[in-house]
């Protein structure tokens, strides 16, 4: 039998390189959806993000207190996490398809070993809500991510009164599975497998509010809490 030189890796090193495979594979350059584009996050959109998460309307609908830091602290925040990427978490901007950065949308909490991630997203420019961008963003991250990635299921959590959130993932294929308790909020925990993944987008978007992004927290309307900026 021919000797293979190749180094024998640990299993912990394995586990690594798996992940760092998969986040590969995930990471396209852009992905593109019917009425929106994704693509990698870059630095000059932290003005953007920074003015959303400071919203106290938005902030409301992901159950967090507005972002109170300075946009120097945020700029310098967002600046270090492109340069130094979480391996669990990745963000992508959501754009319209005239090219302007609407919100994000983003996984975290990656979990190979047990095949699931969690998913955050927001439509931060009130001018795109309730007209179908946030619905064909889920639809079309979830679709790639599950084409791309080990995933046999994708989650997030939607504040328990936001109906219009909840009807809006319901749409993407998501189905409710639990409640969960923070902060003094009840969250709606929604599932999607697979399989029950819709192959056409709705033609209508009632999308305004339900799904979030960053730091464990959320994005804006549409919100689900999540993790990440």
């Amino acid at each position: 039998m021919p000797h293979d030189p190749r180094p024998v890796q640990e299993p912990s090193t394995l586990a690594a390189a798996e992940l760092e495979r998969a986040r590969a594979v995930a990471k396209d350059s852009n992905i593109q959806g019917e009425k929106v584009t994704l693509r990698p996050k870059r630095l000059d959109d932290a003005p953007r993000d920074y003015a959303w998460r400071c919203d106290e309307e938005m902030a409301r609908y992901d159950g967090v207190p507005p972002l109170r830091i300075s946009l120097q602290d945020f700029l310098n925040t967002h600046a270090e996490e492109l340069r130094y990427p979480s391996p669990h978490r990745q963000v992508y901007a959501i754009e319209d398809g005239q090219g302007r950065h609407i919100g994000n949308i983003m996984y975290y909490d990656l979990d190979l070993a047990r095949g699931e991630a969690e998913l955050g997203i927001a439509i931060g420019d009130r001018g795109y809500w309730g007209r179908g961008y946030g619905t064909d963003a889920v639809i079309t991250f979830v679709r790639h991510l599950f084409t791309r990635m080990p995933l046999r299921r994708i989650f997030l959590n939607t504040l328990d009164w936001n109906v219009r959130a909840q009807r809006a993932f319901a749409k993407a294929g998501f189905t409710a599975c639990g409640r969960v308790f923070r902060n003094g909020n009840t969250f709606i925990t929604m599932e999607l497998h697979p399989e029950r993944l819709q192959e056409q987008a709705p033609p209508d978007g009632q999308d305004r509010h339900g799904g979030s992004e960053a730091n464990g927290q959320g994005q804006r309307p549409l919100s689900s809490a999540s993790g990440g900026s």
